[in-house]
């Protein structure tokens, strides 16, 4: 029983596996928060340049 054994925890952090031992972490959920209500974009203005 020590790193070199399958069966062990110790044994599975050595070895690079994972098993009934040695879960894997679960990922965390990332929450995204979308806009629901969205302000209207601004228009460019419409002003004419001025004739020479």
């Amino acid at each position: 029983m020590g790193k070199g054994d399958q069966k062990s925890r110790r044994g599975k952090i050595q070895v690079g596996s994972f098993g009934v031992l040695r879960p894997r972490k679960k990922a965390k959920v990332a929450v995204v928060k979308t806009e629901t209500a969205k302000a209207p974009a601004k228009k460019a203005s419409t002003k004419k340049a001025a004739a020479k």
